[in-house]
């Protein structure tokens, strides 16, 4: 095929689409089932309604080809594990007497079942369930949630495609499931699973598809040759296959380096490739290959993970380059729309002028069809639509919320002083010791206490203006003191005043800061039913007033222990937002930085003696590729020792971090500097505490002996025995007691349970230690 054809037959596609609904429908479905509230035929029905909605906007939007099996009642890689059978054990009773409810204990635990352990979905804020695999795995093909979808698809007229994870990232993503022999690797069953895939492809063709797209985007991380080998084996096995449809191999997130001639020979029909500016190297790669003849090319030219509106004169200069490049050229975002909000129009509070400069997932749906109309018919044919981008990039290039010089001017005098603590950790942890008189595994918890429905309600009517600012705070004020009597009664030895007048840990500080924008309905899934709303960071970072002193203060005036101050760190402002893509990261770390640095010293100043600043990001934004990480690592930790670099000795400076992989960040949470890290542990039970000891870590950590993203109360002896197991890597005199993470998302009554429990665990713990 000539490029000139190339070009005629190009197509618009997506990978994937946000499932929630317009109203968090689905979440409020589940939600509504897990109470009893809703059946479980209703629930079906939810979704059912949201899939055909979602299809019929995208076709509508001018969409050629829409995808299936995308949609998920929690998690795509959950439902991965059910499509090839990989229960574990201990859930495969609940999972053969009901599967909804089995489905839905994987992923939330019961009181009697733990979970499956929970991680970030690669560098983004999405969390998936880790499929745990042993030797002795067996598996057996479900296909039936892929081809009802995709049969769904079908009877509303469409062309579809179905979306499966690749069984290479699927093994690739596992963990040795417990009991299984050291140095076990999950990819070693690949050629168990092949046969699974082969199987479910066959359904799916039966069922009408034409095409299937498989995720591999495990590829694009730094690879050995055995998994390279691997990823070439498999999928010349199932290139062979006679009876399956043809297949989309489909990467994102970075460059596919090392894999890409690998997959660009393997009997496969098409490959998606990544070509946004994380991922620019594909476009020489490809060249340098020979590109893709016979093959057809989806290209994701319009970034699918953050909401700035597409250059549209560029991406049409990379896909024409591409016609020369494959024997066909689709149009698509870079990955999954999930990532993104789903409307823009939703928003009554963003001024309009500032709006256009905005993409959600329906804009990019319509920038990725206007792309595959000017490739398909040339420039001319949307000659509209390009002069109206032209003005919204100039619009936003030259707006002076982008630039404030006082903050670039104090940005660039910052010294390498600024960022270091006056004196090293062992003299200020005699300092802080003396000054907080805590005992051996002193207690405490991450910050945020349960978010009840009469501080969300409150919340509402505050903004309806159903109650004023003075009648909020009261209402924030009892929450408050009701937190600060809890934790005094239930004996934990640090404390926190709750949270309670924050919506979110990110937003709550963008709504104060400059330079940010807030959106009202920009929800995006982190995980389950968890949906939160990131703030757009827009513009240079500065604090016009203090943040959280006043709260902060109410809650040391009830109480003679420690409360903490708490903060959200620089680099989780920066991963947890949608950030400018305008200036290297870098800098805007910087300038966030220095406006928390302003609020940590009035913390001080006020009297608060303990401050956390929350960094649960650190990892995930961690670069994919090994090549590129140091930079990361280097602006991230300055950036949070500018946070933290200005107080006194004796003030201890806390950090938390949760549901990452934290083995290959070690040296950067030494390079931190804080004095005490408080970790999720509680699922993986203590890794990270085996980690912090192998690296020999010399200060205080708190790996968490209570995992809160599930409802079950764990036992005293339960958070014990993690405890103990924590002790034989970190020694007493450093090691804290703490859940997991924070306790907004949980309920009152397993709260109260699950720390008291969590005390008492405590207690006999150290009742064992031997009297020094």
């Amino acid at each position: 095929m000539t490029a000139k054809s190339a070009a005629a037959a190009a197509r618009a596609t997506v990978y994937g689409y946000p499932r929630q609904g317009p109203n968090r429908e689905l979440k409020k479905a589940i939600e509504g089932y897990w109470k009893g509230r809703v059946t479980a035929d209703a629930l079906r029905v939810t979704a059912a309604e949201l899939r055909r909605s979602n299809w019929q906007q995208l076709a509508d939007a001018g969409i050629h080809e829409v995808p299936t099996g995308d949609f998920s009642y929690y998690d795509h890689v959950l439902d991965t594990t059910v499509m090839v059978g990989a229960i574990p054990d201990r859930h495969r009773n609940a999972v053969a007497a009901d599967p909804l409810e089995g489905y839905f204990a994987m992923a939330r635990g019961t009181q009697d079942v733990a979970p499956l352990e929970m991680t970030k979905w690669f560098d983004t804020n999405y969390h998936y369930l880790v499929p745990e695999l042993g030797p002795d795995t067996v598996f057996a093909a479900d296909s039936a949630k892929q081809v009802a979808e995709l049969k769904e698809a079908l009877a509303l007229g469409l062309t579809a495609r179905p979306v499966l994870v690749g069984p290479v990232t699927y093994l690739l993503l596992a963990k040795p499931a417990p009991g299984a022999p050291a140095g076990f690797e999950p990819l070693t069953l690949l050629d168990r699973l092949l046969p699974v895939y082969a199987e479910v492809l066959a359904d799916l063709r039966a069922a009408g598809a034409e095409w299937v797209q498989l995720d591999e985007p495990a590829l694009v991380q730094d690879r050995t040759p055995a998994e390279l080998n691997s990823a070439g084996r498999a999928y010349r096995d199932l290139g062979a296959l006679t009876d399956r449809p043809r297949l989309l191999v489909a990467s994102y997130f970075d460059r596919l380096g090392e894999a890409l001639p690998v997959l660009a020979k393997a009997p496969v029909e098409g490959l998606a490739l990544d070509f946004t500016e994380a991922a620019a190297a594909n476009l020489d790669a490809l060249a340098a290959v020979g590109g893709l003849p016979r093959k057809r090319l989806v290209a994701g030219v319009v970034n699918g993970r953050n909401i700035w509106v597409n250059d549209l004169e560029k991406s049409l200069t990379t896909l024409g380059t591409l016609l020369g490049l494959a024997d066909r050229v689709d149009v698509a975002a870079s990955c999954s729309l999930l990532h993104v909000p789903l409307d823009t129009t939703a928003e009554r509070d963003i001024e309009p002028q500032i709006l256009r400069w905005l993409a959600f997932a329906r804009q990019k749906t319509a920038e990725i069809t206007t792309l595959a109309k000017g490739l398909a018919r040339g420039t001319g044919a949307i000659t509209a639509e390009l002069a109206a981008n032209r003005a919204d990039l100039a619009s936003r290039a030259g707006s002076p919320i982008t630039r404030d010089p006082a903050v670039r001017a104090r940005a660039a005098a910052v010294t390498e002083a600024d960022g270091r603590r006056s004196q090293p950790y062992a003299e200020r942890t005699a300092a802080q010791r003396a000054h907080l008189r805590l005992p051996l595994l002193p207690t405490t918890t991450i910050g945020s206490f349960p978010q009840t429905g009469e501080l969300r309600t409150a919340r509402a009517d505050l903004r309806g203006g159903r109650i004023d600012t003075a009648g909020y705070e009261e209402r924030v004020k009892a929450e408050i003191q009701e937190v600060i009597s809890f934790q005094e009664k239930t004996g934990l030895d640090v404390l926190v005043h709750g949270e309670a007048e924050r919506n979110d840990m990110v937003q709550y500080f963008a709504e104060q800061l400059t330079g940010y924008l807030a959106t009202q309905h920009g929800w995006v899934q982190s995980y389950g039913t968890r949906y939160v709303r990131p703030p757009i960071l827009a513009g240079d970072i500065s604090r016009p007033e203090p943040m959280t002193v006043r709260w902060t203060g109410y809650a040391q005036s009830l109480t003679d222990r420690p409360v903490k101050g708490m903060l959200t760190g620089p680099v989780t402002m920066l991963a947890w937002s949608f950030v400018r893509d305008d200036q290297p990261r870098g800098d805007t770390a910087r300038h966030v930085a220095l406006a928390l640095r302003d609020e940590v010293n009035d913390l001080e100043a006020a009297g608060t003696s303990v401050i956390q600043v929350d960094e649960p990001a650190l990892r995930e934004t961690l670069p994919l590729r090994t090549a590129d990480r140091p930079a990361y690592l280097a602006w991230a930790t300055e950036a949070f020792r500018l946070t933290t670099g200005g107080v006194r000795p004796d003030t201890q400076i806390h950090t938390h971090m949760c549901y990452a992989e934290f083995g290959d960040i070690v040296q950067a949470i030494d390079d931190l500097d804080a004095d005490v890290i408080s970790l999720e542990a509680a699922r993986s039970h203590m890794q990270v505490a085996r980690e912090l000891a192998a690296h020999g870590y010399p200060r205080e950590a708190g790996p968490g002996v209570y995992d809160i993203h599930s409802p079950r109360v764990p036992s005293a002896e339960e958070a014990a025995e993690l405890l103990r197991t924590g002790l034989r890597a970190i020694p007493a005199e450093r090691l804290w007691v703490n859940p997991d993470c924070g306790l907004k998302t949980r309920g009152w009554p397993e709260t109260r349970a699950s720390l008291a429990h969590l005390v008492t665990a405590a207690r006999t713990v150290r009742g064992e230690l031997p009297a020094s």
